[in-house]
């Protein structure tokens, strides 16, 4: 079993910063891809980031494209996003996920992974 606890979230102006982190305990491996997803009242999971566990490959939809960056420290288990620029539309739960052997081939669909946190709220206010 691996477990998954986010912190960092927070009440913060539009324009201004956050980190997130998301440690991982159980058992985990180097090779696994993680990322991290968010959740806004009455809409679908979201894509955020991902970081590929094979070569740290990082990936981001369109609508965080230079703001976030996913990035991780594998003596910690340790994924952080760093969330920059702010928006009111970034206001969501943020989610973690650990994509667990076998590995998916989708990562950015929450089907892909096998474990979550609990989430942490990110309100942006204008």
């Amino acid at each position: 079993q691996v477990q998954l606890v986010e912190s960092g979230g927070g009440l913060v102006e539009a324009g201004g910063s956050l980190r997130l982190s998301c440690v991982a305990s159980g058992r985990t491996f180097t090779s696994d891809t993680s990322a991290w997803f968010r959740q806004a009242p009455g809409k679908q999971r979201e894509f955020v980031a991902a970081i590929r566990g094979s070569d740290e490959a990082t990936y981001y939809p369109d609508s965080v494209k230079g703001r976030f960056a996913i990035s991780r420290d594998n003596a910690k288990n340790t994924v952080y996003l760093q969330m920059n620029s702010l928006k009111p539309e970034d206001t969501a739960v943020y989610y973690c996920g650990r994509d667990l052997p076998p590995y998916g081939p989708n990562f950015n669909l929450p089907s892909n992974y096998n474990s979550w946190g609990q989430g942490t709220q990110v309100t942006v206010s204008s």
